[in-house]
């Protein structure tokens, strides 16, 4: 398997994330306004409003009026995400997981091996905390903190204080907690998840008869826990898909099998040969 092709997926999400971050940068940087305003709420060829909804679930918690365009972009987007793959905004759109990927790679090459993980549901606890320091303090309490909102403003602005919320992402995946911002904390990745349970687009594996065990798909998957039920099940006649809201659709066991068990479909996907 070639280098490039090991990789496809890899470079396709870079040029997804690096791309998307220049629609926003040529503006303020170029006078090129394609894409106005940031992650949170932007607007495309000044006609069409988008909004996060999650930022929007935490601005109706504290007790802000909601207008309808903030309303309609939001919907907008959870049809997206509700086609493509909620979590697709983890591995396709968001800036952060450059910072993470590169955490877990330096990780992989250093040798480093601390065994610490936080428990899996404390994502969705901060989530719920979000919400709830939001509904109490009358703010949108995540935007205080989040490492996305910090890079993107610290692109536009001179990132300053930026780099160390970056920072302090980058050395918690590298030395405390293995893929642990993203897997395990980040919030956004617990509402996007949540979205991801109910995806019509997933990674499928259609042709599991043809693995051979190499584990690589479990090597390289952000998050391997959701590949066992679609790759390995209890009753072979058992779907193929995998259907866990935690992937992420990043498409790294696609690029990684030489066996090409895996493949990108629906969730209405069936087993092959």
């Amino acid at each position: 398997m070639t280098l490039l092709r090991r990789n496809r997926w890899l470079l396709a999400r870079r040029k997804s994330q690096f791309g998307i971050l220049a629609l926003f940068l040529v503006g303020p940087w170029f006078g090129l306004h394609w894409l106005r305003g940031d992650l949170a709420s932007s607007v495309l060829l000044d006609t069409i409003g988008l909004s996060d909804p999650y930022i929007l679930l935490q601005s109706w918690a504290s007790g802000h009026p909601i207008a309808l365009p903030a309303l309609t972009g939001a919907a907008i987007v959870l049809l997206g995400y509700a086609i493509v793959g909620g979590r697709a905004y983890c591995s396709w759109v968001c800036p952060i997981n450059i910072v993470t990927d590169a955490a877990a790679k330096l990780r992989e090459w250093l040798g480093i091996r601390t065994h610490w993980q936080p428990h899996r549901t404390l994502r969705l606890w901060i989530l719920g905390t979000t919400l709830a320091v939001s509904a109490l303090a009358g703010t949108i309490a995540w935007e205080l903190v989040n490492p996305i909102t910090f890079l993107h403003r610290g692109l536009l602005f001179g990132l300053g204080f930026a780099w160390v919320v970056v920072a302090a992402v980058f050395l918690f995946d590298l030395f405390v907690s293995r893929r642990g911002w993203c897997g395990y904390v980040c919030p956004v990745g617990a509402f996007y998840g949540v979205i991801g349970r109910v995806s019509v687009v997933r990674v499928a594996a259609t042709r599991r008869s043809a693995c051979t065990d190499c584990g690589d798909c479990f090597r390289v998957c952000p998050e391997p826990h959701v590949i066992s039920p679609a790759l390995k099940p209890r009753d072979q006649t058992a779907s193929p898909v995998i259907i866990a809201g935690d992937c992420t659709n990043c498409g790294r066991c696609m690029d990684v099998c030489a066996d090409d068990v895996f493949e990108i479909g629906t969730r209405f996907a069936k087993l092959k040969g």
